[in-house]
């Protein structure tokens, strides 16, 4: 008979443990917001605020700038996770002479309704509406370009979209599971059963579905598809990309860039150059 102070550590054990998964499901989709409060007028950009409604009826923000002449191409740009959209105007700056931009903030991030981040499932309903917004200007083919996660997000979403004319992905994860496995390789007993615990606490609370894959969706993908990923990045690890590459490998027009120096966010010297250059290729 196993003696009760034993039961006792036992049921300790447990308890904690379910607490510590609640906790960390919460903070993973609840997490603290970076703001960068940054706004087109900070680059010298004129633009118009736009406020869109996703399927799932939730207001995403937007700002649209236009190109030097209306009749360049569109390109839809996607911050990173927690950040929101000013987070990535550098870029968008460096992109707008020759493109129409249109920057959103995902759901729960920035300026955008929602409670809580679904970590990619239905952000990808943000980038939808992005799309139908830039349609009804006329845009009926337009390019992605995704930062982390917001380039896993464009993954998913184009493998249902053949409004997404080409994907610049820099830094995407290619597995959720494997990236919270990632998160806790300090842990490498406990991670085991605390990642699955996690998701399901994430799906029973908060209807947060975690079972999607971007390396699964970029099987799916024959458009152009830039890879961008540093084999520093110590947020990401580079074994993502090599999925992403081996996801790809039967796409002729993927496209691999894998500098050796760099940590997450920390771009590559000609990385605008690159990202335009393949976007005129590819998106008209």
């Amino acid at each position: 008979m196993i003696p009760k102070k034993i039961i006792l550590y036992i049921s300790i054990f447990v308890v904690s443990f379910i607490g510590i998964s609640l906790w960390s499901a919460w903070l993973v989709t609840h997490p603290s917001r970076i703001e960068s409060g940054l706004t087109p007028k900070n680059f010298n950009l004129l633009f118009e605020e736009i406020v869109l409604t996703t399927k799932d009826n939730i207001q995403i923000a937007g700002w649209f700038i236009p190109a030097h002449a209306p009749q360049k191409p569109a390109l839809v740009i996607l911050h990173g996770y927690p950040a929101e959209k000013g987070d990535m105007l550098s870029i968008a700056s460096s992109l707008q002479p020759d493109f129409n931009i249109f920057l959103i903030d995902f759901r729960y991030f920035g300026k955008s309704g929602g409670s809580f981040t679904t970590l990619g499932a239905r952000e990808r309903l943000d980038l939808e509406a992005a799309i139908d917004f830039l349609e009804l200007r006329g845009f009926k083919r337009v390019g992605v370009l995704g930062f982390s996660f917001g380039g896993a997000t464009a993954f998913l979403q184009a493998a249902y979209d053949p409004r997404i004319a080409a994907v610049v992905s820099y830094a995407s994860f290619a597995d959720l599971t494997l990236l919270g496995k990632d998160a806790y390789s300090h842990l490498p007993i406990i991670r085991e059963a605390l990642v699955p615990l996690m998701k399901f606490c994430a799906k029973a609370l908060w209807g947060v579905d975690t079972g999607y894959s971007p390396k699964l969706a970029a099987q799916r993908l024959s458009i152009p598809i830039l890879v961008v990923h540093t084999k520093q990045d110590e947020q990401i690890p580079f074994h993502h990309a090599e999925l992403l590459r081996e996801a790809l490998k039967n796409n002729q027009r993927a496209e691999f860039y894998f500098p050796e120096t760099g940590l997450h966010g920390e771009l590559p010297a000609d990385f605008d150059e690159r990202v335009k250059q393949f976007f005129e290729k590819y998106v008209n």
